[in-house]
């Protein structure tokens, strides 16, 4: 059974929400997004739905990562994880501190995609992640080579600790405070 986590308010796009994952129901859907060229980042364009169904069910069962459908208007419309860094992506590879939290997000394709919408999936992402009291620091390890999600992680606060090799690839660790998000989003975001 699923569950709404979030909800926020778009003033220009509208509603935004996270509910839970439901790894062999949500598969599908899940596998043409990971699968899409747009998601080369993401790490599995050769998946097929049973892989990407166990994936998630790896992720759901382990005490430190999860992950959530994100829903625009009701609609399935991008993905979000979340995970601690102590203990998964990260270990070992930066001096994690209490408060941490690791996110993933990717967006659906889109035939005709909405200007900001993915600035707008971010913002509520990190909304999300922030609305717990206990999240002193989101942190990020996207692909060197994405420059576009630097960008946005840039335009919400994010500030760039350095380059870092993973197994998986060579990463840009990114980190971003409670007060850099809300300074970077006023007006977009309660504070």
């Amino acid at each position: 059974m699923t569950e709404v986590v979030h909800r926020r308010a778009d003033g220009r796009l509208g509603e935004f929400a996270l509910r839970t994952l439901d790894p062999d129901a949500d598969a599908p859907l899940l596998h043409r997004w990971v699968t899409h060229p747009k998601a080369a980042f993401w790490l599995m364009q050769d998946a097929d739905v049973a892989r990407v169904a166990e994936e998630y069910r790896r992720i759901a069962a382990h005490p430190h990562h999860d992950a959530f459908l994100g829903l625009h208007e009701g609609r399935p419309a991008f993905l979000a994880e979340r995970y601690d860094p102590a203990h998964v992506e990260l270990v070992g590879l930066y001096d994690a501190a209490d408060g941490d939290v690791g996110m993933h997000f990717l967006c659906a394709p889109a035939d005709a995609p909405a200007h900001g919408f993915t600035r707008a999936v971010i913002t509520t992402v990190m909304a999300w992640l922030f609305a717990d009291p206990a999240t002193r620091r989101v942190v990020v390890e996207p692909d060197v080579r994405n420059t576009a999600v630097h960008a946005l992680n840039a335009a919400v606060g994010f500030t760039v600790v350095g380059p870092i090799r993973k197994p998986e690839k060579d990463a840009l660790l990114s980190v971003c405070t409670r007060d850099q998000f809300h300074a970077a989003t006023r007006g977009d975001v309660p504070a």
